[in-house]
């Protein structure tokens, strides 16, 4: 899998501008980070056919450090989230095994939302999805962490985005009273089922519910990239650069998708 001049057309404005006698075009470099990210070899294991591993590393970390992809994740989220009519989000999260090798880093190099859980040493991934296709936001935390802590600050970040009336939809993991109302305050609707020994339990609309498996679905895409179903990042900045660009690539080869 690689990506073509045409798909990389749509993304070229909005990336670091190229001066001087550069080696390395940035088409060269992202196909160069899709190679790691989708067959999770370390950069030194990079095939001679992209150059030398150590100035695509070089070019991936600044990116990362100044947010590049990050702009590009959130000019593309826009463009298609106007293209569509948000009627419904989903949110949910999904627990990353960390590699040995992701470990060991100190603190002072940057925040590591590594914990330790029942699956051992884990990294969780926050997520509210428009649909199967389209993130809207996202975070990290600790594996240990609870979903519904980390899935009201996901949804205090969609206070300006001013979807009144559309509809959040959630599994019980956060059906408590603090983030169904939250989720009210925002002036949306809250649409997850009660536990079941809730003393008056509410009523939800369970066919719209089982749309809840578009963000599930987003996983399941994002977790076809190795550097992804496994964390192998010591620092968050790089784990989330590698999460922006699949989320990105998805993006672009969705384009023509039927």
């Amino acid at each position: 899998m690689e990506i073509t001049p045409e798909q990389f057309a749509i993304i070229e404005d909005l990336l670091p501008v190229q001066r001087g006698n550069v080696k390395f075009l940035n088409l060269d470099v992202l196909n160069a980070v899709l190679h790691i990210a989708e067959h999770g070899c370390k950069w030194r294991g990079l095939p001679e056919r992209f150059g030398n591993w150590h100035s695509v590393y070089m070019r991936a970390n600044r990116w990362a450090k100044q947010g590049v992809l990050e702009k590009v994740f959130l000019a593309l989220q826009e463009a298609e989230i106007i293209n569509i009519r948000v009627d419904h989000v989903s949110l949910d999260s999904t627990a990353v095994k960390v590699h040995p090798d992701g470990t060991g880093a100190f603190k002072k190099n940057g925040p590591q939302s590594i914990g330790k859980s029942r699956a051992g040493w884990t990294t969780k991934i926050h997520m509210v999805a428009a649909g199967a296709q389209t993130a809207v936001t996202f975070s990290l935390s600790p594996g240990q962490a609870g979903d519904a802590p980390e899935g009201r600050k996901l949804l205090n970040t969609l206070k300006d985005k001013r979807w009144k009336g559309t509809k959040v939809l959630m599994d019980r993991a956060y059906e408590g009273d603090e983030t169904r109302q939250l989720v009210l305050d925002l002036e949306m609707a809250p649409v997850v089922p009660p536990k079941r020994n809730r003393r008056n339990p509410w009523e939800y609309d369970k066919e719209l519910y089982k749309k809840r498996n578009e963000v599930e679905r987003l996983f399941r895409r994002l977790k076809g990239f190795r550097r992804i179903f496994s964390r192998f990042e010591k620092l968050d900045v790089m784990f989330v650069f590698f999460i922006h660009f699949a989320l990105i690539v998805d993006t672009l080869f969705s384009v023509n998708r039927p």
